[in-house]
């Protein structure tokens, strides 16, 4: 959905979407990485902040490019409706100036496999402004790569706090590729994102 307006540089985008990602640690380790600001500054592309700012509440700041626009972003998530380690939602929103702004909310539930466990994520945001004129072959492409850099980001980092349940995955497990549900078009932020979330939103 979009709204534009004749004239105007006010252009708003409404998005709802899902996605899902395979994850060779425990789902208590996941929801420990996916709650740890260190893990989620150092895995987010372009971020500068991802700071504690009360109860369950985070500032995010992130240095996004996209095409001709470029800017930094900050903004808050907040968590609420916790069930550790299971899930949680979050509200999140972003302020980059004259590049634009986004807001939304996003539900994040990890399942526990026989293997590993599975991220599962909901989001619907609006962001408006430069970003949201941007032409949306240009706006997926660069969400994709930046999804992709997220997870092999997070994925490196969990093998790194967490090399025996790495070790103890890949002897139980059969030979063979490692799980995959699909890269997101859209990124959160992940974090958010999961707490991602506000890369993910300048993003779509």
């Amino acid at each position: 959905i979009s709204l534009g307006l004749v004239g105007s540089e006010m252009c708003i985008r409404d998005r709802d979407m899902t996605g899902q990602r395979t994850l060779q640690v425990t789902q208590q380790q996941a929801w420990e990485a996916l709650n740890d600001p260190e893990i989620l500054k150092a895995c987010i592309p372009g971020c500068q902040k991802f700071e504690p700012a009360g109860d369950h509440k985070f500032a995010v700041a992130a240095g996004i490019k996209m095409g001709p626009v470029s800017a930094l972003f900050n903004g808050s998530v907040q968590l609420t409706d916790i069930v550790a380690p299971q899930s949680y939602n979050l509200n999140f929103d972003a302020q980059g100036g004259v590049a634009g702004f986004g807001k939304g909310e996003s539900a994040v539930e990890i399942k526990p496999l026989d293997k590993g466990c599975e991220l599962h994520y909901t989001v619907h945001s609006s962001v408006g402004g430069k970003i949201a004129q941007l032409g949306q072959r240009l706006i997926d492409g660069v969400a994709k790569n930046m999804a992709e850099d997220f997870f092999k980001r997070f994925e490196a980092e969990l093998d790194k706090r967490y090399p025996a349940a790495q070790e103890t995955l890949s002897t139980e497990a059969a030979p063979g590729p490692k799980q995959s549900a699909g890269t997101p078009a859209w990124l959160w932020a992940a974090a958010a994102a999961v707490v991602l979330a506000v890369v993910f939103v300048v993003a779509r």
